[in-house]
């Protein structure tokens, strides 16, 4: 087991004990997350549903189905990536998490990221942009990959936008068909960054990729 599995279980085990998150007593169960430690692309979405609850793997229920899809789209597979939450319990009655619960479960999501060190980060929804991009409208910054603190971070429409508003679908499809270019990107630049030729940036930045 290397250094990031061992901490990534770790990491499993703190969550499934709940001592940072009030969500621990009314959820079914603790939901970490899934995915290989070296993986190139994490997504972070928002929070467990009933079907995530129930099974405690994230991104299982219909908004889950049509994530494989779009992952398919970037050609990815789950196996590639991993997957996790800023929350990792159900809210009550999948009610939106609350300031609170965002940053009881921040050092989670911290250790997930620190052991992993994706180089591309997908945000999907509104509540996983705000911790790179407070403040930020998802309809306008969609898709667009940006680099804080020397990694891209590239915010998107929740599968579920889709569903709820058939409108999105073509947005979304069209943002995850840029993946594989984005993480083209990121290589490059650990490569020039490896060899001295460029440097981490500390606010975001916009890239002219497209």
């Amino acid at each position: 087991m290397t250094a990031a599995e061992d901490a990534l279980v770790r990491i499993a085990e703190d969550v499934q004990q709940g001592l940072q998150s009030d969500l621990f007593r009314s959820a079914t169960n603790a939901v970490p997350g899934e995915g290989p430690a070296d993986a190139k692309i994490m997504f972070i979405g928002e929070a467990p549903g009933f079907h995530e609850d129930r099974q405690g793997r994230p991104f299982v229920g219909a908004a889950g189905q049509f994530l494989d899809e779009l992952l398919s789209l970037a050609h990815l597979k789950r196996s590639d990536v991993f997957i996790t939450n800023i929350v990792k319990y159900r809210p009550p009655n999948n009610r939106d998490p609350t300031p609170e619960e965002i940053a009881a479960c921040k050092p989670y999501l911290d250790q997930q990221i620190a052991a992993i060190d994706p180089r591309v980060i997908v945000t999907l929804g509104r509540f996983s942009m705000n911790r790179w991009f407070p403040g930020g409208k998802i309809t306008r910054i969609h898709g667009q990959p940006r680099r804080v603190e020397g990694r891209l971070i590239v915010p998107m429409l929740h599968p579920a936008a889709a569903l709820h508003r058939p409108e999105n679908r073509p947005l979304i499809e069209a943002d995850f068909r840029r993946l594989p270019e984005i993480l083209a990107e990121a290589e490059r630049h650990e490569t020039e960054a490896s060899s001295g030729s460029d440097t981490d940036d500390q606010e975001p930045q916009q890239l002219s990729l497209f």
